[in-house]
């Protein structure tokens, strides 16, 4: 028996049934407030596309709030460098395009360089 997945006790089909004034009452408050304000025309133009396309979307849109018609479609969201590919699920719904495509790299240090520290620093350069 698979489990069904459900998003805060909803399926994906009811998720889908309901419209923006309805759905917004099951997503956080930051989501709620872009719903209720209306989606920008940069995001109805890319949501428009991707609901269209059977292929992935390149989009620079990562403020673009995920949706219940967007479930199981793919995205090419770009990061500043590359575009890096998402596959949308249900888990996803009322959160973020940009947070799911990070910008910056993590830092990782080697180890330090001749003269770096006071051992090092009457050390040869050979």
């Amino acid at each position: 028996m698979v489990k069904e997945t459900t998003y805060r006790g909803k399926n994906l089909e009811e998720l889908r049934a309901m419209g923006y004034a309805e759905l917004a009452n099951f997503l956080p408050a930051r989501a709620r407030r872009t719903l209720k304000r209306g989606l920008t025309e940069k995001q109805k133009k890319f949501l428009a596309k991707l609901m269209a396309s059977e292929k992935p979307i390149r989009t620079h849109c990562r403020d673009m709030l995920i949706l219940p018609e967007m479930v199981d479609k793919s995205v090419l969201i770009y990061s500043g460098q590359k575009y890096n590919q998402l596959n949308i699920n249900i888990e996803m719904v009322g959160r973020y395009l940009g947070e799911f495509v990070l910008t910056r790299k993590e830092v990782t240090h080697k180890a330090p360089g001749v003269g770096a520290t006071k051992g090092t620093r009457s050390a040869s350069m050979k």
